[in-house]
């Protein structure tokens, strides 16, 4: 007997039943044996196997062998992941319940009269139900139609059996559609999965690359800090001197001052023999005067610190040159870089070892200072205030 859902009215608490114990898969009526998943949700055991077999197609058993472990499937109501042991839909628990009350609502349907209008009646003849299927139209009709009406010519057959197969070949294409939606489902995962490997991928690339600019500054700094330190001892260095210089200037202006008093005082000596006995010895000390100790000078642009000046075009190049490459690239740059460590050894410019390739560009672009402070001093000349002998102001840079 077919079991259809048009048997009882709408609305009526049997047809809420019969909604109830339809399979969602082959859109029937469960057929025993009932199985339970694992989320509460009912399948035939059939159509369990159908979905099983098309999300595992190199699972078989039920002694076709060739299982090794279990496999898994998607319930087709809520989309929860089944895992099957290797037994299968075999091994998936039975829903008595379920089935028991299959029983009783098909003794019951049984027991009630067809209604009048529940059979789907022919259009062109009225009395007459749709029993069977024109083949050649692809349409239900009746036996009146085949003798007598507009399918006289055509292919018929029993609607029962298109029916059946109708409803086996729809039965496939939703074990098919549940299959590929599986599989769509593991490469959504997939590529979650991806997705979620990129940005820790990402992240960790980015803490790296800020970990080596954050050398870089460091490196920076420090070079920045030594090359100001040089600047300022070199400075040092010069106005030590100078004020050196403006000492024993002011020394010699004092001396020179007390002379010319001395010899002022000596022209209003009334007495010429007094006058005559100091003379000679003060006109002697004053032509000395005159001619001026020579006394130590600067060179001119002896202020001058443009020879601390920095080309930085070519690390500044060198820094927009950055970028992302291959690591053959690194170990050929970092070849031409020792080779030219060798060079400069054997040329006896001993070079410290690089850490880091800009390190090694700042180092061989930094100028050795030239022009250093050169001081002059009249021949025969000497400082009589404990300052440095001009030889000894000439390395008054530690860098010289």
């Amino acid at each position: 007997m077919d079991y259809k859902s048009g048997l009882i009215q709408d609305g009526s608490p049997m047809e809420n039943l019969e909604k109830q114990l339809i399979c969602p898969i082959c859109l029937e009526m469960f057929t025993k044996p009932v199985v339970i998943l694992p989320c509460q949700h009912n399948l035939c055991r059939k159509c369990a196997n159908d979905i099983f077999q098309a999300a595992n197609p190199y699972w078989t058993n039920r002694s076709g062998t060739v299982s090794m472990s279990g496999g898994r499937f998607r319930c087709p109501s809520c989309r929860h992941e089944v895992v099957m042991d290797r037994h299968g839909v075999y091994g998936l628990q039975r829903n008595l319940l379920v089935e028991n009350i299959i029983d009783i609502y098909k003794q019951e349907c049984s027991s009630r009269p067809l209604q009048k209008g529940s059979h789907p009646m022919c259009k062109e003849h009225e009395d007459e139900k749709i029993n069977i299927y024109c083949l050649t139209c692809e349409t239900p009709t009746c036996s009146m139609c085949k003798v007598f009406g507009a399918h006289q010519a055509c292919e018929v057959a029993p609607l029962q059996s298109v029916f059946q197969g109708q409803k086996t070949e729809l039965s496939n294409c939703i074990s098919m559609l549940v299959a590929g939606n599986d599989r769509v489902q593991t490469i959504i995962t997939q590529l979650e999965d991806s997705c979620r490997v990129t940005k820790e991928n990402s992240h960790r690339v980015k803490e790296e690359l800020s970990r080596k600019f954050d050398v870089l500054y460091a490196v920076l700094d420090e070079k920045k800090s030594e090359l100001l330190q040089r600047i300022t001892q070199e400075q040092e260095g010069k106005l030590s001197f100078l004020e050196a210089l403006i000492l024993q200037y002011r020394e010699q202006l004092d001396k020179s001052t007390k002379l010319v008093e001395t010899a002022i005082q000596s022209l209003d000596e009334p007495g010429g023999a007094t006058f005559l006995m100091s003379a000679k010895q003060l006109i002697k000390s004053i032509v000395e005067a005159s001619k001026g100790c020579q006394l130590g000078k600067t060179e001119q642009g002896f202020e001058n610190m443009d020879y601390f000046t920095l080309d930085l075009e070519h690390i500044a190049d060198a820094l927009r040159a950055i970028d992302f490459g291959t690591d053959e690239e690194e170990d050929e740059f970092l070849e031409e870089e020792d080779d030219q460590d060798e060079e400069q050894s054997s040329a006896g410019k001993e070079e410290g070892k690089k850490s880091i390739l800009l390190h090694s560009f700042i180092h061989s672009f930094i100028p050795s200072p030239h022009s250093r402070v050169r001081r002059h001093c009249a021949p025969g000349a000497a400082l009589d205030t404990g300052a440095p002998s001009v030889h000894s102001l000439k390395v008054l840079s530690p860098y010289l």
